[in-house]
């Protein structure tokens, strides 16, 4: 299962718009335009991307608190991200949810959750819907190395397993939870073998390929939607800046100067496919062109994101409540 031309094409299509988003994102968080928090994932786009090129459009993902990345992956627009990540009405969900929060059921995308593991048991939940409502619908679910210490993650693959549960448990190993090393927090620090405990393929990619991230998912895929049952993919990646863009953390550095550079110079994943694709022959003008395309989409979601309204005050409780009983008459009513 190999990536053909047009999504190879689209590969890199999908991580540069990942990459331009989130550096205009850390300008505009520079700028005071971005309220909050802005965790970029500068450096992990191979392991988004290629995990979700191998989904359907109706199949269902869940995110983290790095969560930019995840629905442009998918194909989201990024008109409402952009203007959600400002707090904007014109957001994806109106300024409510925020950079840590994107919800956009036109991809897919179920939810994201600022809770480290917050996400796994709702991705095993979708994977139990799916089953019961006997479709073949498959869940993808991210998380960083961080959540496998959650007592979620392992309540969930044993479910999971148990049930042969159509999800994918997709782990971006970046190394470090906030400041804390894999090394210094895992008894057992290949997660992969984690799996093995639950009766289920743990894969191990290189994170920076996002051909060989393709390859694992969509083979995750194909055995989930065969009724097979999960997989436990870790996709060994690296995030570029701080856990936080702005964030100061006091005390010694847990991360040295040369190691941080050794990844930009060598482990880049835009850098590294661009070298593929044209080794592959692909010209260096259809690269430009997509990198043009990329810059002025970037710009539009820009001027529509500034040009949407703060939500007004009086709407604050919007959305907060949802009364079954009241979408149940409704359904009764229309039928």
């Amino acid at each position: 299962m190999q990536l053909n031309g047009d999504q190879r094409l689209e590969a890199y299509r999908r991580m540069l718009r990942i990459r331009r988003f989130e550096e205009e994102g850390m300008r505009r968080f520079k700028g005071d335009k971005i309220p909050g928090f802005f965790h970029a994932s500068v450096g992990q786009e191979a392991a988004v991307v290629g995990a979700c090129l191998a989904l359907r459009i109706d199949d269902a993902m869940i995110g983290t608190h790095r969560s930019h990345g995840h629905p442009i992956g998918k194909g989201a627009h990024l008109d409402a991200l952009m203007a959600e990540v400002m707090g904007k009405e014109g957001g994806i969900c109106k300024g409510r949810g925020g950079s840590m929060h994107f919800a956009d059921r036109s991809v897919g995308i179920i939810s994201e959750s600022a809770i480290v593991g917050g996400g796994i048991p709702l991705a095993t939940g979708c994977a139990f819907s799916a089953r019961v409502r006997g479709i073949d619908q498959v869940t993808l679910c991210f998380f960083g190395d961080g959540a496998v210490n959650q007592g979620t993650f392992h309540e969930s693959l044993n479910m999971a397993s148990l049930w042969k549960l159509p999800v994918i448990y997709l782990c971006e190993n970046n190394g470090y939870a906030i400041t804390t090393s894999v090394a210094r927090s895992h008894g057992q620090p290949d997660i992969a073998l984690r799996a093995a405990g639950y009766g289920m393929p743990g894969v191990t990619v290189d994170g920076q390929d996002v051909c060989a991230v393709y390859e694992a998912a969509a083979r995750a895929v194909t055995r989930a939607r065969a009724g097979e049952g999960p997989t436990l993919i870790v996709a060994n990646t690296y995030r570029f800046d701080e856990h936080s863009f702005g964030l100061v953390i006091p005390g010694e550095p847990y991360r040295s100067i040369e190691e941080v550079d050794s990844y930009k110079r060598h482990c880049d994943p835009i850098v590294l496919y661009r070298t593929v694709l044209l080794e592959e022959g692909i010209n260096e003008g259809s690269l430009a062109e997509i990198e043009e395309e990329v810059t002025e989409a970037v710009k539009q979601a820009v001027k529509f994101a500034l040009a949407s309204p703060m939500p007004r005050p009086e709407t604050l409780p919007d959305y907060l409540f949802n009364s079954p009983v009241a979408g149940a008459a409704a359904e009764l009513e229309r039928n």
